[in-house]
């Protein structure tokens, strides 16, 4: 319904980070909701699972959206990350995760954050974490696979839509993240993004 209305949805979850937030894109199964809870399980807010929207403004820049304050987990993640008894949400009928509210401990970004990094998420080959700078072709791309359309015949709407990405893509914001996919390395992983995150824009 978004998309529909002219906004950038897309597939991606995203943090409160580097004065501002950070998005972490990938099909299911990389691990976008799972870094996203160990960032709100270490006190560093979240803004949204699984849906994200993308506001362009008048300055140029991008923000980012709040949606809903829950994040749906698979069992093996909710073990690792959560504490025992964290509240859930009524589950929904389209997934066997999990879902489960943010509170006490499970930090929510309730305003929108100005877009800082976007991390476009591997598939866990690498041994160790690596960032990999991308440029405004290989963005646009990475953003096309991603994106929420539900009408792909609107001539109209489809060309504002790839107006915006390119306007998005060509932002000196874009990464490719690996990283080993074990929950003992989620803090290191953690603190390695809030790192590169923090050396501003064409880091």
């Amino acid at each position: 319904v978004q998309s529909k209305r002219g906004q950038l949805v897309f597939h991606a979850s995203a943090v409160e980070l580097a004065g501002g937030a950070a998005a972490f894109v990938a099909e299911s199964g990389r691990g976008k909701s799972t870094l996203a809870a160990g960032f709100a399980s270490s006190g560093l807010r979240f803004l949204t699972d699984d849906g994200l929207v993308v506001e362009e403004q008048p300055d140029g820049g991008f923000r980012i959206l709040p949606s809903h304050p829950s994040i749906r987990l698979w069992e093996d993640s909710e073990a690792a990350l959560l504490p025992p008894g964290a509240p859930a949400a009524p589950a929904l009928e389209y997934t066997a995760k999990s879902r489960f509210l943010a509170g006490a401990g499970f930090a929510f970004c309730d305003a929108p954050r100005p877009l800082r990094r976007v991390y476009f998420l591997g598939e866990g080959n690498d041994a160790d974490i690596v960032f990999q700078r991308l440029g405004a072709a290989e963005a646009l791309v990475e953003w096309v696979k991603h994106s929420f359309l539900l009408d792909i015949e609107e001539q109209a709407l489809l060309a504002a839509h790839f107006d915006q990405l390119a306007r998005l893509a060509n932002r000196p914001i874009h990464y490719r993240l690996d990283y080993p996919r074990r929950y003992e390395e989620l803090p290191r992983v953690r603190q390695a993004i809030i790192e590169h995150a923090a050396q501003g824009e064409a880091a």
